[in-house]
């Protein structure tokens, strides 16, 4: 139920010029309406995407938090050619959560462990495309338990003891780390970022 202005820290950060830096092409997006269907989300990612990517002519670094994450996911599925450099996922229910169990909207229903469509979602999945995933997640994520759900199989999956499932985005190391992922030096790497 989080908008963009979940993002307004990494924007900050985004936005900033330091000595021989320039800043970066980012967007946030909401997940818009609350509580469809995830599959509903996919259109506002691909338009992100495409609005960076002519921005900065480059492919962008999909950071996404929890929800997101599986829509960034599906819209992944959906592509025919890769358009993302890297995906960043922040407690992010990859294999469902049991607090879904309580859930009876269709995203909820969605994110309930062992659903059909998180079932569909990893039979669709490009068996190269979890090694474009970072994976953060916590023991003590509120939303988004077990501990394993927020893991993906061939991810570098990163483990932060103790936070909960909004404070693990916030993170200084999490922050840290991503966004030494988007400033490395643009001839290595797609320094272009969609947050959602």
């Amino acid at each position: 139920m989080c908008n963009r202005g979940f993002w307004t820290p990494w924007l900050q950060l985004l936005r900033t010029k330091g000595e021989g830096q320039r800043g970066h092409a980012f967007t946030a997006v909401s997940l818009e309406p609350v509580f469809a269907g995830i599959d509903t989300y996919m259109d506002q990612i691909d338009k992100a995407v495409q609005l960076v990517t002519q921005a900065s002519g480059l492919a962008p670094i999909l950071v996404c938090h929890s929800m997101g994450g599986l829509a960034a996911r599906a819209w992944l599925n959906r592509q025919t050619v890769r358009r993302v450099h890297r995906v960043v996922t922040i407690g992010t229910p990859h294999h469902g959560t049991w607090l879904a169990r309580f859930a009876h909207g269709p995203s909820g229903l969605q994110m309930r462990q062992g659903s059909d469509w998180l079932w569909q979602l990893d039979q669709r999945a490009v068996k190269t495309e979890s090694a474009l995933f970072t994976c953060w997640y916590s023991n003590c994520d509120n939303i988004v338990f077990p501990t394993s759900a927020a893991m993906l199989t061939g991810a570098s999956n990163r483990f932060v003891p103790g936070a909960a499932h909004l404070q693990l985005a916030f993170l200084p190391e999490v922050m840290a780390s991503t966004l030494a992922m988007i400033m490395q030096d643009p001839n290595e790497v797609e320094t272009q970022t969609v947050l959602s």
